[in-house]
C-alpha cells in the first residue's frame, strides 16, 4: 500500500471513531473517501465507535457491484460520488436530534451559524424504510443535489462534504441545527431564519472553522497525531 492511501486509511478510521464518540453514529452508520475518480474507501463494517487502528477500510469502486461484506447502504456513498465529482467525502449518520425533527416531516431551517452551511434547509428523503437498491441510492443521490446534507425520514441522514473531515463536521453542524430547530418549536414565539445572503457570508471554512472542529471531534484518537 502508498503511503498515500495508509494515510486516508487512518483519516477514515479517525472519522469512524469521531462519529460514535459524539452520538452522531450507534450500531450503524458508515463513512467513505474518495481516493480517485473511479474508487473510494469506506470504513469497516463495524460499529464506528468499536473501529480499531487495525482495522482494513474497503476499496468500492463507482462501477460494479459493491464488494463482499460492504454494508449494502454503502450504494448510497456510490451514487452521490458518481453525481458529485466536488464531494470527496460522505457520511451516513442516524444523529438523535435530527431523527426526532424528521418524523415530524421537518428538516432545520438555517437559523443560526451551523445551519447556514444547509441553506435554505435539507431537502427529506420521505421514505422511512431501509435502503437496499441501486435505484433508490441514485433517487437520493439526485434529491440531495448540490446540498451539503439529505435528512432521511426516521432513518437518519447523509452528509457530503468536500473531504471526510467535512462531512463529519457538517454532521456535527447538522444536529446542532436540528437541536435548535426543536428548541424553537417548543416555544411559541416565531423564530428568525438567516437570509440567503447572511448564509452565504456565513457558511465558510475561513478561519480554520473546519480544521478546529475537526480536531475537536477528533482529541484524543489513538491515530489522529499521525
Amino acid at each position: 500500500m502508498t503511503e498515500a492511501f495508509d494515510a486516508l486509511s487512518r483519516t477514515v478510521r479517525t472519522a469512524a471513531r469521531a462519529l460514535g464518540r459524539h452520538g452522531l453514529v450507534h450500531a450503524y452508520g458508515h463513512c467513505s473517501a474518495r481516493i480517485d475518480a473511479d474508487t473510494f474507501l469506506v470504513a469497516p463494517s463495524r460499529p464506528l465507535g468499536l473501529v480499531t487502528p487495525d482495522d482494513a477500510c474497503s476499496v468500492v469502486s463507482l462501477t460494479g457491484p459493491l464488494p463482499e461484506g460492504v454494508l449494502p447502504e454503502v450504494r448510497i456513498h456510490r451514487e452521490i460520488y458518481r453525481l458529485r465529482p466536488d464531494v470527496g467525502g460522505v457520511a451516513r449518520v442516524q444523529p438523535p436530534k435530527t431523527m426526532s425533527l424528521s418524523v415530524l416531516g421537518l428538516t432545520p431551517v438555517a437559523r443560526h451559524g451551523f445551519g447556514s452551511y444547509f441553506h435554505p434547509q435539507p431537502p427529506l428523503w420521505d421514505d422511512p424504510l431501509l435502503l437496499r437498491s441501486d435505484e433508490q441510492a441514485a433517487q437520493l443521490a439526485m434529491q440531495l443535489g448540490d446540498a451539503r446534507a439529505i435528512v432521511m425520514r426516521g432513518n437518519g441522514a447523509v452528509t457530503a462534504g468536500e473531504s471526510l473531515q467535512a462531512a463529519v463536521v457538517l454532521a456535527w453542524y447538522l444536529e446542532d441545527a436540528s437541536r435548535v430547530e426543536l428548541d424553537c418549536l417548543s416555544t411559541s414565539i416565531a423564530p428568525t431564519r438567516f437570509t440567503e445572503a447572511q448564509s452565504q457570508t456565513r457558511a465558510t471554512w475561513n478561519g480554520r472553522l473546519l480544521e478546529r472542529m475537526w480536531d475537536y471531534l477528533t482529541a484524543g484518537d489513538p491515530e489522529s497525531a499521525d
